[in-house]
C-alpha cells in the first residue's frame, strides 16, 4: 500500500461516520417509493412458508406478481427457517428483514477487512465507510428492494468459511446449504485447503437439514428433492438479463438457452481450469480471502442462475483488490468492478429487452450482458498474479499477539 494511498484513505476515514449516515438516509429516502419497499421475494417468503406444515409448500405460488406467480424455490429445511417471520405482521417483517439485512451488509464488510487486517491497519471507521459505498452497489439495493435472502446468507456463509474451529466452520456452510442450495459450493474450499473435518461436518449439517424438512413435510421434501431439484425455469427466466450466470450470458449471445449443451460444458472447464489455478496460488501464499473469493466466484459463474444481486461477493472482491494487493492491475480491476456494481448496467438492461422470457438480444446488448461474468473470470484469471503482489503486512505497532478467535481472524 503506497504512502498516497495511506495519506489520502486517512483524510477520508475522518468522514466514514458521515459518509454511512447520509447512505443510510439516502437509503431511508428510497423506502418512501413503492418499488423499493415492496420486496416481493420476502413476501414468497413470508406468504408461503407456513404451508411446509400442511404438505403444500410446491403446490402453490404467490400470484402477486407482475411476470408469473413466484413458487417457493428453496428447500423445505428454509421454509421452517422463515416460519417465525411469517408469524409476524407483513410491515413488521419487513422492518426487521431491512434492518437485519443492514446489519448482514457491515458484517461482511467487517469480515472482509478483518482478513485483511494482518496487511493494513486496523481502523473501525474502515467498515463504516466502505459500508455506507456499498450500501449503493447493485447486488446490495436489488437485494434490500426484493427483500432477498442474499446478504443474510452470505454474512452467515462467509463468517463460517473462515471460522477457526472446523465444527463451526462445516457445521454453517451445510446449514447454509440445506436453507439455499447454492452455498454448497463453499465446501470446495474446505477440500482444497484440505480441512478435512470441516467438510465432513458440512456434509453431517447439511444432511441434518434434509432430515428436519423431512421431519416437518415428508411430503415436500419428497417432491423437492426428487422432482423439482434441477429444474431452473421454474426458478424464473433463464435469459433475463437479471441472471448473470455463464448459462445466462451463453444464451443471451446465441439465441437460446444453451442448457446443458457444448457452449456451456466449454465455458464451466475454462472456469474450473481458472479456479483451479487461483486456489492453487492463493493457497500456496496462505491468502484466505483470496482462496474463498475464488470459490465463491466459481459458484456464481457455474450456477444455472445467478441473478445480479447474488453478486455480493463482487463487495468483498473490490477490497481485497484495494487493500490485500498492489499495482495497477488491481486498481484497474477494481475499478471495473465498481463501475459495473455502481452504474446499475443490469436495471438498463432489463428496461431494454421487450420480455424476460425471450432470449436473443442484440449483439450490443448482448455483450452488455457478460458483465458481471466476464469480471468473474478475469478476477479469477488474474488471481494467481495479484497474489504474487499481495501487501506485506504492515507493523502498526509493538503488541503481543491476539488470540485467534473462531472466524480464524485476529
Amino acid at each position: 500500500m503506497s504512502e498516497r494511498f495511506r495519506v489520502v484513505e486517512a483524510r477520508v476515514l475522518r468522514f466514514a461516520p458521515l459518509v454511512l449516515g447520509l447512505s443510510l438516509a439516502g437509503y431511508a429516502w428510497r423506502l418512501t417509493f413503492p418499488a423499493s419497499w415492496g420486496m416481493i421475494d420476502l413476501r414468497v417468503y413470508w406468504s408461503l412458508a407456513p404451508n411446509v406444515l400442511t404438505d403444500r409448500l410446491y403446490a402453490l405460488t404467490m400470484p402477486f406478481t407482475a411476470d408469473f406467480p413466484l413458487p417457493f424455490t428453496y428447500p423445505p429445511f428454509g421454509a421452517v427457517v422463515f416460519l417465525p417471520l411469517s408469524a409476524l405482521p407483513w410491515l413488521a417483517a419487513r422492518v426487521v428483514w431491512q434492518l437485519l439485512s443492514l446489519l448482514c451488509l457491515w458484517w461482511i464488510v467487517r469480515t472482509t477487512l478483518r482478513l485483511l487486517s494482518a496487511k493494513t491497519t486496523h481502523d473501525p471507521r474502515r467498515a463504516l465507510l466502505w459500508t455506507g459505498l456499498a450500501l449503493w452497489c447493485e447486488p446490495v439495493r436489488k437485494t434490500l428492494d426484493f427483500g432477498q435472502i442474499n446478504l443474510v446468507l452470505v454474512a452467515f456463509v462467509f463468517a463460517a468459511m473462515v471460522a477457526a474451529r472446523s465444527s463451526v466452520a462445516g457445521l454453517g456452510v451445510g446449514i447454509g446449504a440445506g436453507l439455499k442450495l447454492t452455498p454448497a459450493i463453499s465446501g470446495l474450499y474446505f477440500l482444497v485447503t484440505r480441512r478435512w473435518a470441516a467438510a465432513a461436518w458440512s456434509f453431517a449439517g447439511f444432511a441434518l437439514t434434509v432430515a428436519a424438512g423431512f421431519a416437518v413435510s415428508a411430503a415436500d421434501s419428497w417432491r423437492y428433492w426428487f422432482e423439482l431439484l434441477g429444474a431452473a425455469d421454474r426458478v424464473g427466466p433463464v435469459g433475463s438479463a437479471i441472471n448473470q450466470s455463464l448459462r445466462g450470458a451463453l444464451s443471451r449471445s446465441l439465441g437460446h438457452d444453451v442448457g446443458m449443451s457444448w457452449p456451456w460444458l466449454l465455458a464451466v472447464a475454462a472456469s474450473a481450469v481458472l479456479t483451479g489455478l487461483a486456489l492453487r496460488s492463493a493457497v500456496r501464499a496462505s491468502d484466505t480471502l483470496a482462496a474463498v473469493l475464488a470459490v465463491q466466484l466459481f459458484g456464481l459463474l457455474v450456477s444455472p442462475i445467478s441473478w445480479s444481486h447474488h453478486w455480493l461477493w463482487a463487495i468483498p472482491v473490490v477490497l481485497w483488490l484495494v487493500h490485500g494487493v498492489t499495482g495497477r492491475a488491481a486498481w484497474w480491476l477494481a475499478g471495473a468492478w465498481v463501475v459495473v456494481t455502481g452504474s446499475d448496467v443490469i436495471t438498463f438492461l432489463i428496461d431494454q429487452q421487450p420480455s424476460i422470457w425471450e432470449v436473443p438480444r442484440p449483439w450490443p446488448l448482448a455483450a452488455l450482458g457478460w458483465a458481471y461474468p466476464a469480471l468473474g473470470l478475469l478476477t479469477l484469471a488474474a488471481t494467481p498474479a495479484l497474489v504474487a503482489t499481495a501487501v506485506k503486512p504492515e507493523r502498526v505497532c509493538r503488541r503481543s499477539p491476539q488470540k485467534t478467535n473462531d472466524l480464524g481472524v485476529t
